[in-house]
């Protein structure tokens, strides 16, 4: 429950509030520790902004992702069992990246085939923190009188399949860039200002917050490759041979992750965790802490 206190600083500034709050959350909660060791942080400290939930960019993204892609609306309305043109508008999504830490990225930099331990039980516990902090955000904002869904965590949140590999029916990676949180990567990474080595997460809704610019010309700006044809360190760290210059391979990308560590037996199979990632191309790469320097002083 928030204090009277904490209501009236909502009220004055919601979108300063909500980013204190996130903020807080993540330094504060148990969740963001890992299991065995309550002394490994999982995460630093998230970056936060803010989309138009009424932005165009949600309804194009049903045909550069799939048609079932849901827009802000529509994930919404099936949360409050209602159709799209019944909720109220204008809406807002609110993004955030969640930085992996610097003792889990070294611990992945020295690998060349199989995740380090601490970067699959990032991939695992982390997104438990991240769900957490998913479901508390949407508390926060039903507490104030607004409605609210983290789409990633409700009952119509699919992984689907096709031909070119796995993709969902909401993706955090492309409402991270719709909220100006940065680009795309060669190898499907998502590059911010922190780098690439993150999680995201997202919630919509009605409360109406500004929303962030996208500064960046086209949605690879962030990528050296794409900018100057340079680099490919991620082509070099990727143990599966799935990234070259024509970019990410999935299927064989998934291919590689259920050999290293989803079934008992495989090489990088941990008990711990059912989900171990890779995320090789994530660290030991010049996008690992921000964007490239080069692209940063070009756009200064």
């Amino acid at each position: 429950m928030l204090s009277p206190q904490a209501k009236t600083q909502f009220q004055k500034a919601p979108a300063r509030f909500i980013i204190k709050e996130i903020k807080a959350f993540t330094r504060t909660s148990p969740a963001n520790r890992m299991p065995s060791t309550r002394d490994y942080i999982i995460f630093d400290e998230p970056l936060v902004k803010f989309a138009d939930g009424n932005d165009p960019i949600f309804t194009e993204y049903k045909t550069i992702i799939a048609p079932t892609h849901l827009t802000p609306s529509e994930a919404l309305a099936k949360a409050y069992g209602k159709n799209p043109e019944d909720v109220p508008t204008p809406l807002s999504v609110v993004s955030w990246i969640l930085p992996i830490t610097e003792k889990t990225r070294k611990s992945n930099r020295s690998e060349t085939r199989t995740p380090s331990r601490l970067w699959s039980h990032t991939r695992w516990y982390g997104e438990q923190f991240n769900d957490a902090l998913r479901k508390y955000v949407v508390e926060l904002l039903s507490e104030m009188g607004y409605l609210a869904v983290a789409p990633a965590v409700q009952p119509y949140f699919k992984m689907e399949t096709r031909e070119k590999g796995y993709y969902s029916n909401w993706s955090e990676r492309h409402i991270a860039y719709a909220a100006g949180q940065g680009t795309f990567s060669l190898s499907d990474g998502f590059i911010t200002e922190r780098g690439i080595a993150h999680r995201c997460g997202s919630v919509v809704t009605n409360l109406v917050l500004p929303a962030s610019p996208r500064t960046t010309k086209t949605p690879f700006s962030n990528c050296l490759f794409y900018f100057d044809g340079s680099c490919k360190a991620c082509v070099k760290r990727c143990p599966a041979g799935a990234i070259t210059e024509k970019g990410h391979d999935k299927v064989r990308c998934r291919e590689y992750q259920r050999k290293i560590g989803y079934s008992p037996g495989a090489s990088g199979y941990d008990d711990e965790v059912s989900v171990s990632g890779c995320g090789l191309c994530q660290v030991k790469v010049p996008c690992e802490y921000h964007i490239p320097a080069k692209i940063q002083k070009k756009t200064e």
